[in-house]
């Protein structure tokens, strides 16, 4: 007999009953009308319901999505670190999230100091001269980086600099920020060690390529997980020859308290607050994506910017600035986590992060590599994420570890990514995760090694515990479900 309870969530439309509701309205005091015929689909029936039953349906389903408050989620690249309760809290503050975005600056005065005095925080993270909280996301503020590049060529006449390089491992939002930008993108191909060739990268920016070289745009460190150690000949380099240098980043989480850009000589770089910063993001969203840049382009920075004049903050506009690059002033709430989160931190707590960081990185690096070797970086640390090429056997893929790692309760890596690295498993374990979380995370995949050497269809077939198995990922990208379909 099946259970008249479990765990799976029953359709609504099997519990619907005629005439159950869940809620009483009140009785009208105007003329009842009739819904115009436009708003209704009679195709599409709607369930009758009680309202305990859609609460426990939303609910169960609320259940079913992976959190970081739920469990491990170790997505390289992308840092998906605990989010303290207390930024949320400062988030909801009423005093920040009624304020409207076209009140005058008279009226938002708490609003623009916490803004002002994250500005003042990042630049003093970074070393950079300026910093505009404007961008909504990573990618928002990449973009805005390399107008600020194309702006400052066009004043100088330079109007024949229209090649970037981007290493062959760059995050995939790099070129097509450049193409975007109106830049042609030339790949420079990773050496042995898994670092910039500076071979390939000096042939491409000396003699004639030096004239037409607007810059380069590089992740540091790169997605491999590994430091630039030739980072400084790297910019050098490219500044001798004319161009700029667009930093992305992403990976701030194992630099941060430890190394400012600007001191490397980066002319701009984004950083994302939504990931470096505490904000949950994922699933598109909320971002911010701030930019900062040193002298040679701070006056290009997107404005407003936000500025003190006496005991007074304000907004004003860099004298050559590219303009906004969104409505209003940035995603407020993100910079408000942003601002709560460093505050919170302080300067010893924010290198205290970077330094936890690379730490569980190298840790859960020396538990896999038996089974999870890094075929770039081996013989040196890695920062905070490190890129695993398994080799398995048994026609074993990194796609069928992932799906079996979602049995053990995991969130899978980021899969191949860098396109670098074959069968590539991204992992990045950030600084919030304890030791046994680690070693739980570990064992796990240790134990999916040894399923593939004596069963390897049961890792073909996984996951084995979810609502739905294993999808036919192409199609569902390209012929999605998105609505409730009634039951038979």
């Amino acid at each position: 007999m099946k259970p008249l309870f479990s765990q799976e969530t029953p359709s609504l439309f099997a519990l619907s009953l005629s005439g159950r509701s869940a809620l009483a309205l009140p009785k009208l005091d105007v003329p009842e009308t009739p819904l115009p015929k436009s708003l209704l689909r009679e195709e599409l029936p709607l369930p009758e319901l009680d309202e305990v039953s859609v609460v426990r349906h939303f609910t169960q389903l609320s259940q079913k999505n992976y959190s970081i408050d739920g469990q491990f989620y170790p997505l390289g690249s992308c840092t998906m670190k605990y989010n303290p309760k207390i930024n949320e809290a400062a988030a909801q503050l009423r005093g920040f999230t009624h304020a409207h975005p076209l009140l005058p600056p008279a009226q938002s005065q708490g609003s623009l100091k916490l803004m002002y005095q994250l500005q003042e925080v990042l630049k003093e993270l970074t070393g950079f001269t300026g910093f505009s909280l404007q961008p909504a996301a990573g990618a928002q503020g990449e973009l805005a980086g390399m107008l600020m590049i194309r702006a400052y060529h066009r004043d100088r006449g330079d109007t024949q600099r229209k090649r970037i390089l981007v290493p062959d491992s760059a995050h995939g939002t790099n070129p097509a920020t450049c193409t975007m930008a109106g830049f042609t993108v030339e790949t420079i191909a990773s050496d042995p060690r898994g670092a910039v060739d500076l071979a390939a990268l000096k042939a491409a920016c000396t003699g004639k390529n030096a004239e037409t070289l607007a810059g380069l745009m590089i992740t540091n460190p790169g997605t491999l997980g590994l430091f630039e150690p030739e980072i400084q000949e790297i910019l050098w380099s490219i500044h001798d020859a004319g161009g700029l240098v667009y930093g992305d980043g992403a990976n701030f989480n194992a630099l941060m308290g430890i190394i400012k850009p600007a001191d490397m000589d980066f002319d701009v770089m984004h950083l994302n607050l939504h990931k470096s910063f505490s904000t949950p993001h994922g699933g598109g969203g909320p971002g911010a994506g701030a930019v900062g840049a040193g002298p040679r382009l701070a006056e290009y920075l997107p404005g407003p910017q936000i500025t003190r004049q006496g005991d007074a903050y304000t907004f004003t506009t860099p004298p050559h600035s590219i303009g906004r690059m969104k409505g209003f002033y940035g995603n407020f709430s993100v910079l408000v986590r942003a601002y709560t989160y460093l505050r919170l931190l302080g300067k010893e707590g924010i290198r205290r992060v970077a330094e936890y960081a690379v730490l569980n990185a190298n840790y859960l690096r020396s538990l896999l590599k038996a089974a999870y070797p890094t075929p770039f970086g081996a013989d040196r640390p890695c920062m905070h994420e490190f890129v695993a090429s398994p080799n398995l056997g048994k026609g074993i893929t990194t796609l069928d570890i992932a799906k079996r790692l979602i049995d053990y309760g995991f969130h899978p890596p980021t899969i191949y990514f860098p396109l670098i690295v074959k069968e590539a498993l991204m992992i990045e374990p950030t600084e919030t995760e304890s030791k046994e979380t680690l070693d739980a995370f570990a064992a796990a995949l240790m134990a999916i090694a040894e399923e593939a050497k004596t069963q390897p269809e049961l890792l073909k077939a996984a996951p084995h515990n979810t609502p739905v198995g294993r999808l036919d990922e192409t199609e569902a990208a390209r012929k999605p479900i998105l609505r409730v379909r009634a039951c038979p």
